[in-house]
């Protein structure tokens, strides 16, 4: 049973990450996910990197997907 705190996190959670797939702006979390099950010989990059990156390839039009 969840309490009305969990679920005040959760949706703050899931409100967050669609509004930030909306910018075009990926998960973090997903990303570090995705790269240890797929790239594991990749240095996982910080937050402040992976946004970065993630702006520079939105707006100079370098590309979204690595797969």
């Amino acid at each position: 049973m969840t309490t009305a705190r969990e679920h005040l996190q959760s949706t703050w959670k899931w409100a967050v990450q669609t509004a930030r797939l909306c910018c075009g702006v990926p998960d973090y979390d997903v990303y570090v996910a995705h790269l240890k099950e797929h790239h594991p010989e990749k240095v996982i990059p910080s937050y402040g990197e992976f946004f970065r990156e993630r702006q520079e390839a939105r707006y100079k039009g370098t590309g979204g997907r690595c797969c």
